[in-house]
């Protein structure tokens, strides 16, 4: 996002200085309060706290956007239109507004909760990258959305670049008014008190020495095989939070563009401030983490382009339903936060469930049935280790919503007994939503192809998406039928 993506080269991974060297763990099982959830990021990751707010809002209490933009931008205009400050009009956010309305309560949770939410927005008034008017639109978009403002706080400041603001120096990090690598400066104003506080309230004092061995790198690849995610990533466990015998608090912290621990190291991780303000006020912060992607795909409204730059998914690179409870990325992430909530309450005493079926597959949606358990007040439904119920479910049937069409998915079930203790979960059972398999066919100039993100170009060659076939010139003088064969492929060919 620091510039335009389409001129970007891929970032080689390399090791940098920091945080220790060590295997990848599990990500731990802690005791955490559950309804004291919430998220922020920077840039990309303003966009995707931003999306997980609204696809996820019965987890997220709270939501910070540092430079970031409005739910679903990126879904309908080009990336260019929702950065460089550009002026988002109404009938953009009517058009994101409908997204919100249409998913509600079926592809995102109910978009009720967000008039719940406290949101807390930052933006440099010198910030070009992104900028005050896409920020603006993201207020306007709450406004909307019932959050009053006595819940939502937004500070524009002067003689501040796109970056993250802190009151400290961080080694090799650069100057306040200066959008420059890695994005992390000394602006004398501490944003991680300040999104902390929005969110939680008064904090006690920081700890400007956390201890090292509090920093843990877990095993991203237990929840996501996403391109665009890194196999591992990073989590802070405060002492007083690693035993279990006090109740603590998720924060999920998301770093942008060109700034995982692949390309800047341990800088965003330990120069922004969260764990210092973590450590003392028993909030564990979780810090998954990007990978470079440079494979040319399909995007939802700007056409082909690779990840050159690492940076979360905002607008469509990893399917359509990219901002929904489905998406890969935000699914991944709320797997997380699931992971680490589910050791709150100590192990359950009900067996598993049993007779587990699935029924009444749409393009969107699966139906999951299931015996029920003697004792059992009521159930929590796995799909792909991410809770897919907002609340317990009180019968032995749920309807899963917001699913990719010709997508395979794997659910589970687990019962709940009277105090909410949750048992043994039960044997998986796989299945498939419809769709996605009947091949459509698009023939058009190759010109129109690249345009409409069904193709690429390389040295002015147009090659198809997915297979990386070879399509001739790309120019509006040679036409080409490409046929759709899954999200995001296409192959040279006709439909029958």
């Amino acid at each position: 996002m620091r510039k335009r993506i389409v001129v970007l080269a891929a970032v080689t991974a390399m090791l940098l200085p920091g945080l220790a060297v060590h295997a990848a763990v599990a990500l731990p099982r802690l005791n955490i309060d559950a309804s004291q959830t919430t998220v922020s990021g920077l840039s990309a990751g303003g966009f995707m706290a931003n999306q997980l707010g609204y696809a996820y809002s019965a987890t997220f209490r709270g939501v910070g956007v540092f430079a970031g933009g409005p739910y679903m931008c990126g879904g309908h205009s080009n990336y260019t239109a929702c950065m460089y400050n550009a002026s988002i009009s109404t009938q953009m956010l009517n058009t994101m507004q409908a997204d919100i309305n249409n998913w509600s309560s079926t592809a995102i949770d109910d978009k009720a909760n967000v008039a719940q939410q406290k949101i807390y927005m930052f933006v440099g008034n010198s910030d070009s990258t992104v900028g005050p008017n896409p920020m603006n639109a993201v207020q306007t978009q709450y406004t909307a959305n019932g959050v009053p403002a006595g819940n939502l706080e937004y500070v524009k400041r002067a003689s501040t670049a796109h970056t993250f603001p802190t009151d400290f120096d961080g080694t090799g990090n650069n100057s306040c008014n200066s959008a420059s690598s890695p994005y992390i400066s000394n602006c004398g104003y501490d944003g991680a008190k300040a999104v902390l506080t929005r969110l939680y309230g008064p904090l006690a004092a920081r700890n400007n020495t956390p201890a090292a061995a509090n920093y843990i790198e877990f095993d991203q690849t237990a929840f996501t095989s996403n391109p665009g995610m890194a196999p591992t990533g990073w989590v802070y466990v405060p002492s007083a939070c690693a035993d279990g015998a006090t109740a603590c608090r998720v924060h999920v912290a998301l770093h942008g563009c060109q700034q995982n621990y692949a390309t800047i190291g341990d800088k965003f991780i330990k120069n922004t401030g969260y764990t210092r303000w973590a450590d003392t006020n028993r909030i564990v912060v979780l810090f998954p983490q990007t990978r470079v992607d440079s494979t040319q795909r399909a995007t939802s409204a700007s056409g082909s382009l690779p990840n050159g730059n690492g940076c979360w998914d905002w607008i469509g690179w990893y399917g359509s339903n990219f901002a929904q409870r489905a998406g890969t990325q935000q699914a991944a992430i709320r797997a997380m936060v699931d992971q680490l909530a589910s050791g709150s309450a100590g192990p359950g005493t009900l067996p598993a469930p049993t007779g587990v079926t699935l029924s009444a597959a749409t393009s969107s949606s699966m139906t999951i049935s299931w015996s029920a358990v003697a004792g059992a007040s009521s159930y929590n439904v796995y799909r792909n280790g991410s809770k897919a119920n907002a609340s317990p479910v009180a019968t032995t049937t749920f309807t899963d919503t917001g699913l990719a069409q010709g997508t395979s998915y794997s659910w589970t079930v687990a019962a709940l007994d009277g105090s909410g203790l949750e048992g043994t979960p039960s044997a998986p059972v796989t299945g498939s939503t419809t769709g996605g398999s009947t091949a459509v066919c698009f023939t058009s100039s190759n010109y129109a192809h690249v345009s409409a993100g069904r193709a690429y170009v390389a040295m002015w060659l147009a090659y198809a998406n997915g297979s990386n076939q070879y399509m001739g010139l790309w120019n509006i003088f040679f036409t080409t039928t490409l046929k759709q064969t899954g999200p995001g492929y296409y192959v040279v060919g006709s439909c029958p």
